[in-house]
């Protein structure tokens, strides 16, 4: 994720192409952040689902939104600003994004003027009837490496290899628009890619190693976040590793799989915690990494901007503290979206104005999100305990 952040192509294994063809619409995507284990919820009796799936989008109006009239609007500015660039494209935003311009993004009440004048507010609803949904949280970290594999740099981190080919089902599909699939060719015929136990175990990313990390943990949760930094030994440059691709195969969180094999209970299954199941059992370390078949590869880019996030799937950076991601089946990317959720581990309102700007493996149902903290070891704390409900209102356009 969720970073983020990043995921522009949707990913499907070739096992289950047959079914996508018949449903159009299960979508798998490379994940942001390892999710924390949710327990089900009980049956405790009470009214029967309704036969009908409830509307996911509901209108409201601004008043029933808790917080609204507190959240300080000019903080979400900005981040709106970042996804006028590309909404502006679209008619229904056009007018909208245009007129943002000229708004003193400085003006507390001007800014609030133009989100009430412009957007409906709508309450987002799961297919049950519930305004509830989980509320996770992700990062940017920061990781030691370097360009050589030298003394603890022992990690590596791999660009896109030469042997994974990817097929754009929208040609013969277009019910499958933005789809792909990910394969190797074996003889005649095409295969799934290799799931992360068998990269482990073969010589297909041989020589597309980009950098050498010195924790192994560390460059998983990397490739759960989507992307990260790394600060190179000698120079001391920084660089940025953002996602490039995936493997088709289909995204598990190892939390659950600690949880299932009674490692940890649904209380414990946070980030932090599972590093340190990691760190004290070292016999069973590649069981548990092998858990999750999804393997991200990535692509090195310059920072230009230290303050800016790493891009999510509109191709644009993510705001620290204001973007979010979203299921886009729902809710539509770039919108703005009011959260009202809690801090993590905490009862202490978080009720403020988000961007749908980035989306993720996990990242499915309506009242849905994940919540970009930014950069660093701060950031990587907030986000390894975020497990919040939270309901959702998406601003749209008023036609």
């Amino acid at each position: 994720m969720h970073p983020q952040s990043q995921f522009l192509a949707r990913s499907v294994t070739i096992s289950t192409l047959s079914l996508l063809l018949l449903l159009a619409g299960c979508v798998s995507k490379p994940p942001i952040t390892d999710k924390p284990v949710v327990p089900p919820v009980p049956d405790v009796g009470g009214p029967a689902a309704p036969a009908e799936p409830v509307p996911p989008l509901q209108a409201a109006t601004f008043a029933q939104i808790p917080g609204w009239d507190q959240d300080d609007l000019r903080q979400a500015w900005p981040a709106f600003m970042t996804s006028c660039t590309v909404l502006v494209r679209k008619e229904e935003w056009r007018e909208p994004c245009t007129v943002a311009r000229d708004v003193d993004a400085k003006d507390a009440k001007a800014v609030r003027t133009f989100f009430e004048a412009f957007f409906t507010p709508h309450q987002v609803f799961n297919p049950d009837g519930a305004s509830n949904g989980l509320v996770t949280g992700y990062y940017e970290p920061l990781l030691n490496g370097s360009r050589k594999r030298t003394g603890q740099y022992q990690t590596p981190l791999y660009g896109v290899p030469d042997d994974m080919l990817t097929i754009d089902l929208a040609g013969l599909y277009p019910a499958l628009k933005g789809m792909r699939l990910r394969g190797r060719l074996e003889g005649k015929r095409i295969l799934p890619y290799y799931s992360r136990a068998e990269l482990t175990q073969n010589q297909a990313l041989a020589g597309r190693e980009l950098l050498w990390v010195d924790n192994d943990i560390d460059a998983f949760f990397l490739q759960v976040q989507g992307s990260g930094r790394v600060q190179l030994a000698g120079s001391g440059e920084v660089v940025r590793l953002a996602y490039a691709d995936q493997n088709g195969q289909p995204y598990k969180s190892i939390g659950r799989y600690l949880v299932d094999q009674g490692e940890l209970t649904l209380d414990q299954a946070s980030a932090q915690s599972i590093k340190s199941w990691y760190a004290a059992n070292p016999a069973r370390r590649q069981e548990l990494l092998n858990a999750n078949p999804s393997f991200v590869f990535f692509k090195e880019e310059k920072i230009a901007n230290p303050e800016e996030g790493p891009k999510g799937a509109m191709g644009l950076p993510l705001t620290p503290l204001r973007s979010i991601a979203v299921d886009p089946r729902f809710i539509p990317l770039g919108a703005p979206v009011f959260l009202d959720t809690t801090q993590p581990n905490s009862d202490t309102p978080l009720r403020q104005l988000m961007m749908a700007q980035d989306t993720g493996g996990a990242i499915k149902n309506p009242v849905r999100a994940d919540f970009f903290w930014g950069f660093g070891a701060q950031a990587g704390e907030q986000a390894g305990k975020m497990k919040q409900r939270g309901a959702l209102w998406v601003l749209l356009p008023k036609t």
